[in-house]
């Protein structure tokens, strides 16, 4: 027979597109429409409605960037479509590749009550099928004209991302305002033909099964009347149910569909367009899930739950009443989808806290997995902190994102740095905005690494990112794949039902220890200077308003602030979001990061002030107060006292330019240059820079990446680089125990303070840069004279370790890596930390010297500044301030103790007396990392800590006030948890906990 595949193929694409998809909508009529245009930010919905529109017409161009739009749409029903189903299409000008990207709209009733959202997938809305013809119609639509910021030609500069800059031209033209009749029977034979022609596409071309199909499309075509549609569609219909009804081999591959949209929370928009989005998404949702039986729909981001209930209490009715009814589904029990390598631990503890508590309270439902579809990579810290909130299941897609090394699993245990182990998925899909096509699912079955082992896995299906979620083309061909023949099957699932069937089918997975590292988007690390600074100094000012304010209700009956605590680590929270801590969104967002941190500076530090004088009284003492985990110069931990002295620093001319700093512990040599080219550990006989080389190095790259400006950096960028050698000063600085140094390079200008306090043995580096650079990469380089196969950077509670040679692929692709407060390379006996107050980014190479003793100089580069030009064109320009400090003989315990140093330096108060801490630990590898009053308002004091080293750890933890009870709690603070209940003898604990455990005590108070 001759072959004619590709003849029939081509039939059925035209067909589709010429003939039956435009006769779904048989017969329209165009509505009159009036618009009004808010003159600024968006307005309440009751003053949207009452303003008075005027008059537009199709093809009139509307939408400043960043405006708001309310049209009026009115007009009556015909009467010859009486009976018939008429829908409103809705256009404002949508290009439907991109949704979620640009314009979109939320329809409302002349009342108020919000009816679905509209995107460029999702255009119509029901309006029923009147008895009689005559019905008037009316709806207001409340338009959001979004500029489209990555557009076909992705990554290009532009000014659209600030209303500040992004002008008041009109961005979109309105297109269609019609009522329609709309024919069922077309649009499900459009959903057939869509199916099959999309499943046909790939199946072998020598299989049978695709020649049925083939040969029935080519029947049903027949049977199409190409001027008479709409009415032979069921005569088309026909000819394909065979092909439709047959089912799946038993061991076809097993999809578990689950609604979604994954939004992010800020990104391409503001945080107060996501508001809007996540109300037109749900209005969609609830509406969809009324009209599907089968569908369901789950949501995750108790931040976004959160905005529905405040600010759209009549979608959150709808959203409750699906809810309650199994359909709509709170996931992954987080305040945001975080980043998880840049927020600290509490940080990252408290986005479960958080989120689980907002799901229980508002539904007493707990979940049980994670759902980070679409973050940069995980941190091994992760497990154990799931593990700890009482979830154990992990979902992420990210990791197929990545360039060199393809992920050996879809379905795996998880183990983290302590050896919790989290069962974890990966949707082979390979995407988490899913439509249903028939090559995504083909690629899911093909794709997925466990086959043999396991069938089943995850489609997070329906439009996300700027949101959408799913619609109804997506439902009917889940429908027709749910056991078809040729295709694997789907059904609509919760995450749960999904992890359940998972797990319990292959409950013996692979597992991968350690960090889940993403071959991409490194540069997150290091764009956005400024948030990321706001980040870490919120945690840390969290900390210490949380210590002093339960230490001073403890011993004061100071009132504890329940609210503004739970409020501002919301605040903070919600700024972690995968593309605003990470620096990935437009300008707009940074902005407004920036003024939200300052702002939570002065109400922390207002919580503290006050906390602080409650304990100290007024007073001539000059007390120290110590909020760090060790004792700092005769301070307790979480105490305050008068400090000791420890010694003094000499500062002294150089011979041939420069100076020497000693304070018998360290001397530091400083040339001309104003590097540094020895740091001499006095008391192990240790030189800590490689010979011919200089620490405090600043080195310029060139920095240009093939996509994602504020996402990547490639490798190549480290081919061409800049030493900032020349300096204008080299001069003591102010104190007179400190150097200075000012250097200037492009139009940029750096001013560094070289110091070493006395008593201690660490060199800070303080670093202030004017920076107006543009693509550009700005390191602080310290070459070190010590080899070391693996290095350890911080993590939450604990540490990572990482080679520093790049035997493998793996190895090579982790050329830029994240670490929390310090990093740490180690000979054995002698090793050197670099501690830093707000920087995460950093590489590490080595190499081994060709002359001389040919020993191994191991180079610590700390990334400090970036200037891609996308998606905010002037990222990073402006001053900035940086303090690193090197420590020479550093173990890890010192790496651990000067990390928290240099991010919680001492507070001076003038009082009356000293304070003694609320809780002491008697060994420093347990490391606490909170200490607050109970969330419930008990009274109960909690303490959570960890063991910080590496090792085993046996402790006592001595209370400072009366206990009557202590129990172990997970993160919510609910008794229970993984540990045993711990000895107590009076106020004083007994702990023993393995490497890296993290514990959480409650103390009830007699």
């Amino acid at each position: 027979m001759h072959d004619d595949r590709t003849l029939v193929e081509a039939r059925l694409r035209r067909v589709l597109d010429e003939r039956i998809r435009p006769a779904v909508y048989p017969e329209s009529v165009p509505l009159q429409v009036a618009v009004w245009h808010a003159p600024g930010e968006p307005v309440p919905v009751a003053e949207g409605l009452a303003a008075e529109p005027e008059p537009i017409d199709i093809g009139a161009r509307w939408g400043a960037p960043w405006g708001t739009s309310w049209f009026r749409v009115t007009g009556t029903v015909p009467e010859a479509w009486a009976g018939k189903t008429v829908e409103a299409l809705l256009d404002l000008g949508f290009d439907e590749n991109m949704p979620g990207f640009q314009c979109e709209g939320l329809v409302h009733r002349p009342d108020g009550t919000p009816v679905k959202g509209l995107n460029p997938r999702n255009q119509w809305v029901r309006i029923g099928a009147p008895a009689e013809g005559g019905e008037e119609v009316r709806l207001h639509i409340e338009a959001a004209s979004n500029p489209v910021i990555l557009d076909y030609h992705p990554f290009l500069p532009t000014k659209l991302g600030d209303k500040e800059t992004a002008g008041s031209a009109p961005q979109y033209t309105l297109t269609r305002m019609d009522l329609a009749v709309f024919d069922e029977s077309v649009w499900q034979l459009v959903m057939d033909l869509e199916v099959l022609g999309e499943l046909m596409a790939e199946l072998p071309v020598d299989s049978a099964r695709r020649y049925d199909i083939l040969r029935a499309v080519e029947r049903a075509l027949d049977a199409v009347d190409l001027q008479d549609v709409n009415g032979t569609a069921d005569r088309a219909r026909d000819r394909l149910t065979g092909v439709l009804s047959a089912p799946a081999v038993p061991s076809a591959h097993r999809i578990s569909a689950v609604g979604h949209a994954h939004i992010d929370s800020a990104w391409l928009w503001p945080l107060r367009e996501t508001v809007r989005k996540v109300a037109r998404t749900t209005a969609n949702m609830t509406a969809l899930i009324e009209d599907e039986p089968e569908f369901v729909f789950a949501m995750s981001q108790a931040q976004q739950w959160a905005w529905v209930k405040e600010h759209r209490p009549e979608v959150w009715a709808r959203v409750k009443k699906a809810v309650a009814e199994g359909r709509f589904v709170p996931a992954g029990g987080m305040w945001v989808e975080s980043d998880t390598n840049m927020p600290g631990s509490e940080a990252m503890a408290r986005q479960f806290v958080h989120g689980k508590r907002f799901f229980l309270d508002e539904f007493g439902i707990e979940n049980e997995e994670a759902w980070l579809p679409d973050t940069f990579g995980f941190a091994a810290g992760l497990p154990q902190i799931i593990r700890a909130a009482g979830s154990k299941w992990l979902l992420t897609q990210k990791i197929s994102w990545s360039r060199t090394n393809t992920f050996p699993h879809h379905t795996f245990r998880w183990e983290g740095i302590d050896g919790t182990r989290i069962f974890t998925h990966f949707p082979p899909v390979d995407t988490y905005n899913c439509s249903m096509k028939g090559g995504e699912i083909a690629h899911a079955a093909r794709n997925f690494k466990d086959k043999g082992r396991a069938r089943h896995s995850l489609a997070p299906t329906g439009w996300g990112d700027g949101g959408g979620g799913t619609t109804r083309e997506m439902v009917a061909k889940a429908a027709r794949l749910r056991d078809l023949e040729g295709s694997a099957t789907v059904v609509w699932e919760t995450p749960r039902a999904f992890f359940e069937k998972a797990e319990a089918e292959y409950s013996e997975p692979p597992v991968w220890a350690g960090e889940l590292y993403l071959e991409l988007h490194r540069a997150t690390l290091t764009s956005q200077a400024k948030t990321k600074q706001g980040n870490r100094r919120s945690e840390h000012l969290l900390r210490e308003a949380e210590l002093w304010a339960a230490t001073a209700a403890v011993r004061t009956g100071f009132v504890y602030p329940y609210e503004e605590l739970d409020r501002i680590w919301k605040t903070v929270l919600l700024h972690q979001f995968h593309d605003i801590l990470p620096g990935s969104s437009i300008a707009w967002v940074h902005r407004e990061a920036r003024a939200t941190y300052e702002r939570v500076a002065g109400e922390l530090n207002g919580i503290i002030g006050a906390a602080q004088r409650a304990l100290a009284g007024e007073g001539d003492r000059d007390l120290v107060f110590n909020a760090a985990p060790h004792e700092k110069a005769g301070v307790a931990a979480g105490g305050a006292a008068v400090p000791a002295v420890t010694g003094h620093t000499r500062l002294v001319p150089r011979e041939g330019g420069g100076y020497l700093l000693d304070n018998g512990l360290l001397r530091v040599e400083i040339d001309d240059r104003g590097l540094v080219i020895s740091a001499y550990d006095i008391t192990a006989d240790r030189e800590t820079v490689a010979p011919g080389k200089a620490a405090g190095l600043l080195q310029l790259h060139q920095d240009f990446p093939n996509m994602w400006d504020a996402w990547d950096v490639d490798e190549f960028y480290r081919n061409t680089v800049t030493d900032l050698t020349d300096a204008e000063e080299v001069g003591a600085g102010a104190d007179g125990i400190s150097v200075r140094i000012v250097r200037s390079f492009g139009d940029s200008r750096v001013t560094q303070v070289l110091s070493l306090p006395p008593g201690e043995r660490r060199l800070v580096v303080g670093t202030e840069v004017d920076w107006h650079e543009t693509e550009k990469f700005l390191k602080l380089a310290f070459p070190l004279d010590l080899h070391a196969e693996r290095y350890a950077s911080e993590t939450q509670f604990g540490h990572v370790f990482r080679p520093t040679h790049t035997n493998t692929s793996w190895e090579a692709a982790k050329f830029e890596a994240c670490n929390h407060r310090f990093v740490h390379l180690e000979e054995p006996g002698w090793g050197v930390a670099v501690v830093n107050d707000s920087t995460y980014g950093h590489d590490v190479t080595r190499t081994v010297r060709t002359e001389g003793d040919r020993g191994t100089t191991t180079t610590l580069r700390v990334s400090l500044l970036r200037a891609p030009r996308f998606p905010d064109p002037e990222t990073d320009q402006g001053v900035h301030r940086f303090r690193h400090a090197l420590v020479p003989g550093a173990s890890i315990a010192e790496a651990v103790r000067e990390g928290w140093r240099i991010n919680l330096p001492e507070r001076h108060l003038t009082g009356a007396r000293e304070v003694a801490p609320l809780v002491t630990v008697d060994n420093d590898a347990v490391v606490v990392t909170a200490v607050k009053l109970a969330d419930d308002g008990s009274g109960d004091v909690v303490v959570r800590f960890h063991e910080a080293h590496g090792g085993r750890a046996r402790a006592t933890l001595t209370a400072g006030f009366e206990v009557a009870d202590v129990t172990t709690a997970d993160l919510l603070e609910r008794p229970g948890g993984d540990t045993e209940p711990p000895a107590r003898e009076g106020e004083r604990i007994t702990v023993r906990l393995r490497p890296f455990e993290l514990v959480t005590l409650r103390l009830r108070r007699a």
